[in-house]
């Protein structure tokens, strides 16, 4: 893809496998596995990142089916947000990658500092 290519011009799995492995969307995914959450308090669950991006986030991962918006009738207005079956299925998936970057990370850096060291 060209970068001034329009994101509705890529293979549709290509631009799902974005959406899902995005910073702010893994992020959502794995914390909406834990339970459902308002905006705000997904927002600081997640941490640094801005009001918009959060909101621009949901939104695609609504369209594709992955998170649920429940937006309640009440004053002051409620919106829940939580994973439908295929965003647990999803979350899921970027949670395991998420595991194992953790565990294996130690691993990385030192293959990192070997390459570094063979550049030098």
């Amino acid at each position: 893809m060209k970068p001034s290519e329009p994101p509705e011009t890529m293979c549709p799995e290509r631009l799902l496998m974005e959406h899902v492995t995005s910073r702010w969307g893994t992020l959502a995914l794995i914390a909406l596995l834990d339970r459902s959450y308002r905006f705000s308090e997904l927002r600081r669950q997640i941490g640094r990142v801005s009001e918009k991006m959060l909101a621009q986030t949901l939104q695609t991962l609504e369209r594709d089916g992955l998170v649920h918006r429940d937006a309640k009738p009440v004053i002051p207005p409620r919106v829940d947000y939580s994973l439908t079956d295929l965003g647990r299925e999803a979350a899921e998936q970027v949670r395991g990658l998420a595991r194992w970057t953790a565990r294996r990370s130690a691993a990385v850096e030192r293959a990192r500092e070997a390459y570094d060291a063979s550049k030098a």
